[in-house]
């Protein structure tokens, strides 16, 4: 039942930062907004959505698993962290790459001390979120998965900064 409530919350957030996404590129849209990246965003979203099964499958496969106390504290811990990245970029955080002509760089939040925070937040996710339920298989195969889809994702977000700056 522990995981059932777990996952479900982990999936009710994942949505919830979907519709705030949604919701900012539209604003981001009528700034006149570039959106890059194209071709490998369907494959994060592909990413994520094999990292919730594969949860449910070793879970299941393993015969259910206690969950983790120390590991739930460092979920909630980056819960809170993400929720001050998305603050601190306001109506500019998105799960895509987008970029305003003009608009200056975020320097506030955890964006004052580290230039990609909310990769760090997703990498730590990747590893913490099965331990809550000692998910080993689905942390190791998913950060490995997930580091070579940074990987991408990084140099891509990297360029596009560069061009403005």
């Amino acid at each position: 039942m522990a995981f059932i409530i777990f996952l479900s919350f982990f999936i009710a957030q994942r949505l919830s930062e979907l519709a705030i996404a949604r919701r900012n590129e539209g604003w981001l849209q009528a700034q006149g907004a570039v959106e890059y990246g194209q071709t490998h965003y369907p494959f994060i979203v592909l990413l994520h959505a094999s990292f919730i099964l594969s949860m449910i499958g070793e879970y299941s496969w393993r015969g259910g698993q206690s969950l983790d106390v120390v590991f739930l504290i460092l979920f909630l811990a980056l819960i809170a962290a993400k929720a001050w990245v998305i603050a601190s970029l306001g109506k500019y955080w998105n799960t895509k790459i987008f970029r305003v002509a003009g608009a200056p760089t975020v320097r506030r939040g955890l964006y004052k001390y580290v230039r990609h925070p909310n990769y760090i937040i997703v990498v730590c996710e990747f590893i913490v979120v099965p331990m809550v339920f000692h998910l080993y298989i689905t942390a190791v195969v998913f950060s490995i998965l997930n580091a070579a889809m940074l990987r991408i994702r990084i140099r891509e977000e990297n360029k596009v900064w560069e061009k403005e700056t």
